[in-house]
Order: C-alpha cells, then sequence, then structure tokens
C-alpha cells in the first residue's frame, strides 16, 4: 500500500450478494487487504473492529429501515433524526470513530408516499440547514464530523442502485447546504458513483467541492458493480485528484457484487491506491 489512499469497506455490500460475509470474516478480509476500516455500522459492531485493529470511518446514523429515506429536509423526521444522530456523535466520540452520516432525506411529506405532497428544494435545503446547525456544535465538541450525502434519482432499478425520490440528488445542492451550515464538522459525503449517474465531471466536481469533502465512496457506473473494466469511471485520475487537493479522509468502497467479492475488493483496492 502506498498509504497515499486509506481504504474503507462498506459493510452493507457484502450482507445482499455474494458470500454475506459476517463481520468477523470482514474484518480479517480487510486487514489482509490492508484497509484501515469497514463502515456503516451501529455502534455495536465497534469493539469488533477495534480488536482487529480497524476502525469505522462513517458510522451508520441509528435511523430504522432505509435510512436515506427520513432526513434532515423533513419536519416530521428531523426530531427524530437529530436524536439518533447525537446519541451516535456520542457512541463515535467515545470509540474513536471520526464520522457519522447523514441524509436530505427524500422529497415527499411522508417519505414512502409519493402522494403525501412534495417538500420544495427551498424548504428542503432550509430544513436541512436548520436540523444540521442544531447538532453541528454537538458534533464540533465531541471531534465527530457528520457527512451529508449526495445520492442519485436516474437508477429506479435496484433499491441500493439508486433512489428515485432522494431530494438531495444535484451535489451543488448538497455541497451548497453544508456551506451554509458553516461548520468544519459537517462535510460532503462525494460519492463518485453517484455524481457520476447525476452530474459527471468527476474530477472537476472534486475541485469545486475540495473545501466541504469529508469523505468518498466508490463504485462501478452503471450498475455500482465492480470497479473494472465493464464500467465507465476511471478511478486512478480521480484518487489522484484527491491526493493532489491534500484530501486525507477515507474512501469506501461500496460497490455491489457480481461475481466473487473478493476478487472485486482486491482489484478495487489496487486500482485505488495511487
Amino acid at each position: 500500500m502506498k498509504g497515499r489512499i486509506n481504504h474503507s469497506l462498506v459493510y452493507w455490500c457484502y450482507n445482499i450478494a455474494g458470500d454475506k460475509w459476517d463481520l468477523e470474516t470482514m474484518c480479517r478480509i480487510a486487514k489482509d487487504l490492508g484497509c484501515k476500516s469497514i463502515e456503516i455500522l451501529e455502534a455495536d459492531a465497534f469493539p469488533t473492529l477495534r480488536k482487529h485493529g480497524l476502525t469505522c470511518a462513517l458510522a451508520a446514523n441509528g435511523m430504522p429501515g432505509a435510512p436515506f429515506m427520513r432526513g434532515f429536509n423533513n419536519p416530521r423526521y428531523q426530531p427524530e433524526v437529530i436524536e439518533r444522530t447525537s446519541r451516535t456523535i456520542d457512541a463515535c466520540a467515545a470509540a474513536g470513530v471520526p464520522a457519522v452520516i447523514a441524509f436530505t432525506g427524500y422529497k415527499w411529506r411522508a417519505a414512502d408516499d409519493p402522494t403525501s405532497g412534495v417538500i420544495s428544494l427551498e424548504e428542503g435545503a432550509d430544513e436541512c440547514v436548520k436540523g444540521l446547525k442544531q447538532i453541528a456544535a454537538h458534533a464540533e465538541r465531541q471531534g465527530v464530523t457528520i457527512c451529508l450525502e449526495h445520492l442519485n434519482t436516474r437508477d429506479g432499478t435496484h433499491p441500493m442502485k439508486g433512489h428515485p425520490g432522494y431530494q438531495g440528488d444535484d451535489i451543488d445542492f448538497v455541497a451548497g447546504i453544508v456551506r451554509r451550515v458553516g461548520s468544519p464538522r459537517v462535510k460532503l459525503l462525494f460519492d463518485i458513483y453517484h455524481v457520476q449517474v447525476m452530474n459527471g465531471d468527476v474530477i472537476r466536481r472534486i475541485d469545486e467541492c475540495r473545501d466541504v469533502i469529508g469523505h468518498v465512496h466508490t463504485a462501478g457506473c452503471p450498475g455500482r458493480g465492480e470497479l473494472d473494466e465493464h464500467q465507465e469511471i476511471n478511478f486512478p485520475p480521480i484518487m489522484r485528484k484527491l491526493v493532489d487537493i491534500g484530501y486525507q479522509g477515507f474512501v469506501g468502497h461500496e460497490f455491489i457484487p457480481t461475481r466473487d467479492a473478493l476478487a472485486g475488493l482486491k482489484q478495487a483496492v489496487t486500482l485505488c491506491d495511487v
């Protein structure tokens, strides 16, 4: 490992396809690959990671079900999101975990009901800023970063390949929310796959968002599969751009295996270790 990219594995990807590894197995694989983290886990997994000398680069936010549906944009769900994220921040601080994930939420007033009315972009952004500002001071005190994720709404073929209805589907919209909050502990989760689907021009986007990027995800496009020759993103120059802008956070490999899972992970880590 060249030491310029901090690799992380995303746990959920290996529980919906492929070999369905348990956490102990995945910890051993992460260590063998030279990765430092397994992420998007709840706090009860932190001791297992610590036992293996790993961290959780990005904790789950504690919301039940599909957590990206109920986010900071919706007054109906915002109090619960703040409460659960606050508890997760405390658990992260106690375990030395650096960050927790956050979502804008879906644009419908009842998250799973498109007939319930639509939250406007202006209202959604204002609510996100309001909610994140409420929790930002707590995150600052605890030394934990909240990473607000941009997701694509174009791919409706699979519930984890795209999220039709998600409000934060434009990278500039999400980066704008983060900048309005104005906290060093509220950042952007820059998912290369989702950015490619929705906005493209990934290297330029990284440069434009360099002041707010707090975490990075990878996956092949289209299809959120392996980082191989069957997809369109050229990952090495993107990783070099992250190095060039001084990004020192984690890069989480978040693709859904379509073949041998371990071989795909080895390929991704090797390709991105610039």
